[in-house]
């Protein structure tokens, strides 16, 4: 073992824990045992989580609540106790604020249309400014244009510093009173940067505006305290979390839910219907319009109680290690340049680099051929790009079952590819 390698072991048993994950198992391209490192778009499946929605679609079934026979009401069981197990891994006050939805996607877009469509105090308007980051998604981008677009409201950001953080020495200028809400990534998924939520929150709090965290990148990879943050809102999505895709979670404020309208109109989400008028059920019922994602929601409890089983404190300090291994080791990389902070603090397992003049989809297509999947574009953060400058970047991204072998084959991977181009 290298040096540079020592003191990584022992925090997580990963050979123990990638034996959960068949696919770890696949050989491709003449053999090349797979070496997973796109986990910030997609994280890999465990047995666990894959026989519960086999056993769940094998013997329970069924459309959810109303149901009078067996099979209705132990899908019922299955999808509310999904419920709980979300709203005990974030440290929710009430299971009633957990509403699943398809993706953090959806969950942002919730969000945006009902304040759109709220009564005051909360209602966005042309008298009003939405405030976001440099950083995010467009996941949390397009749905404020389309919110400003349609009220007029103004939409303001916060800009990036050369090192990939957020840049907040305008704070007070850019989060105002007449901020209605502002909605920010905890982490980022191109830089990898965690940002400083309490100076956001606390600024927010003092103007009377509503906080929204898209913990998308943070929900898999460490301890996720709604209560802890002090946001109104906070969304993430099942499939970057062992989970299965086409499950989400908006975790909202009660009082909040119970005063903002439905986003999406339909079956369940009501009380009385009328030709004339409805009333709606009460939060989170009030936002799960239609059949929900029953088996994707078991799924995730499934994935859930996998990830509390190995524990949150221990997949994040493994990360961290495993991050502060790997960023070192491509920093040894002649012409490589990562794209955000350069050191492990205050970052998640997200790396994003480009080599020298090799554009990542090339460097993508080379790793690809020797069993490494990373990420290649602008990840859904083109404003990141343009930014610094370039036109995308190759991103590696770990997880719990990551090993430092990994990163080491990344990194000679990375070797074949300046080789291969010369």
């Amino acid at each position: 073992m290298t040096t540079a390698r020592q003191g990584l072991t022992g925090l997580l048993d990963t050979e123990a824990i990638r034996k959960d994950f068949p696919i770890l198992e696949r050989e491709l391209h003449d053999g090349k045992k797979l070496v997973y490192l796109d986990n910030a778009a997609t994280s890999q499946t465990p047995r666990q989580v894959i026989d519960t929605l086999s056993e769940y679609y094998e013997q329970h079934n069924a459309n959810v609540h109303r149901g009078v026979h067996v099979l209705a009401e132990e899908a019922t069981a299955l999808y509310e106790g999904a419920r709980d197990k979300v709203a005990e891994f974030i440290n929710a006050p009430s299971r009633n604020e957990v509403i699943f939805t398809k993706n953090a996607s959806e969950a942002l877009n919730l969000v945006a249309n009902m304040l759109g469509w709220a009564d005051e105090p909360y209602r966005v308007d042309h008298e009003t400014e939405v405030v976001i980051t440099e950083m995010e998604h467009h996941s949390n981008i397009v749905p404020w244009q389309l919110l400003s677009q349609r009220t007029g409201a103004k939409l303001k950001w916060f800009g990036l510093t050369d090192d990939g953080r957020l840049d907040l020495s305008n704070l007070d200028e850019i989060i105002t009173e007449k901020t209605k809400i502002v909605s920010f990534v905890l982490v980022s998924n191109i830089l990898g940067t965690v940002n400083p939520v309490e100076a956001i929150v606390r600024r927010a709090q003092e103007v009377g505006a509503l906080v929204l965290v898209d913990a998308s990148q943070a929900a898999p990879h460490m301890v996720l305290d709604v209560q802890a943050l002090q946001a109104d809102f906070v969304a993430f999505t099942g499939h970057k979390m062992c989970g299965p895709t086409g499950i989400g979670v908006l975790w909202g404020r009660q009082e909040l839910l119970e005063d903002l309208p439905p986003f999406l109109g339909g079956g369940e989400m009501i009380e009385t219907v009328s030709m004339h008028s409805s009333t709606y059920a009460p939060a989170p019922h009030k936002f799960e319009a239609g059949t929900p994602p029953i088996a994707q929601a078991v799924g995730l409890g499934a994935a859930v109680d996998y990830l509390s089983s190995v524990g949150m404190d221990r997949i994040a300090q493994h990360e961290h290690a495993l991050t502060e291994y790997a960023v070192r080791q491509l920093q040894s990389v002649p012409g490589l340049r990562i794209i955000g902070p350069t050191t492990a603090e205050d970052r998640g397992a997200a790396i994003s680099f480009t080599l020298g003049d090799i554009h990542p989809h090339d460097v993508g297509q080379v790793l690809d051929e020797q069993g490494i999947a990373v990420r290649v574009g602008h990840h859904c953060a083109r404003p990141v790009c343009l930014r610094y400058g370039i036109p995308a970047t190759t991103r590696a991204s770990f997880y719990l079952y990551s090993s430092p072998a990994e990163v080491d084959a990344l990194v000679e991977g990375l070797e074949h590819v300046r080789n291969f181009f010369g």
